[in-house]
């Protein structure tokens, strides 16, 4: 059928039928599960699908002024992550779509966290590690963008995105441990809520990294 056609049938069966407020709910499902992309065809839990609609119900909002760019967006996979008394949600997208993404972070985690209140998002790429034993896979040469460390740091952007980090320094304990401190960009201390989500920043980057970390804001 042509998409002209699809829509009358549409608008017709909702108009005919008693079971409308149903059948749209189904057509939002459906156009919903087109934003999660999982690996090799897994089902996506219950929270994927709540996000998955809320990318959706922006990318269809006439007040929206993202939904041009939302429309490549998907997810691959979304996760609760607790943190003290909240609750961070964290979002990963497939590398590809993440220049997208990066270019409106602030305002879709804006919008975001209007649908999923209380919650911090954060939105995170995937990104691949090649190990040492790269030239197993059959490549000649390892990206540097594919090094552990590499990732790790692209990872930290990510998450304290799209306020920028100031400067970095590590720490090292009298038992070897490592912290590292990372000073976030002092003009966006007061900017949505950044003060607030530290601690936030700490836990999801440990959690992807199984790296400790404190953020915060160079001292006045």
């Amino acid at each position: 059928l042509a998409q002209g056609q699809i829509c009358r049938f549409r608008s017709a069966l909702f108009a005919e039928s008693p079971g409308a407020g149903f059948l749209s709910f189904f057509f939002a499902m459906f156009n919903a599960r087109k934003k999660i992309l999982k690996d090799k065809g897994a089902a996506p839990t219950e929270l994927e699908e709540e996000v998955a609609k809320a990318l959706f119900d922006i990318e269809v909002s006439p007040s929206s002024d993202i939904k041009a760019d939302l429309r490549d967006v998907y997810i691959s996979s979304a996760q609760d992550l607790e943190v003290k008394n909240r609750i961070a949600l964290v979002v990963h997208v497939p590398f590809r779509v993440w220049k997208t993404v990066r270019k409106i972070q602030g305002r879709l985690i804006r919008e975001l966290e209007k649908k999923f209140n209380k919650k911090h998002v954060v939105l995170v790429a995937n990104r691949t590690i090649l190990d040492k034993n790269f030239r197993r896979k059959g490549l000649q040469v390892r990206p540097r963008s594919r090094t552990l460390t590499s990732v790790h740091e692209s990872i930290l952007e990510d998450v304290v995105g799209p306020t920028e980090i100031f400067g970095k320094r590590t720490r090292i304990g009298v038992d070897g441990s490592k912290l590292l401190k990372v000073i976030l960009d002092p003009k966006d201390k007061d900017k949505e809520n950044v003060e607030n989500k530290l601690a936030t920043f700490s836990a999801v980057y440990k959690k992807l990294t199984n790296k400790e970390a404190v953020f915060t804001f160079p001292e006045a």
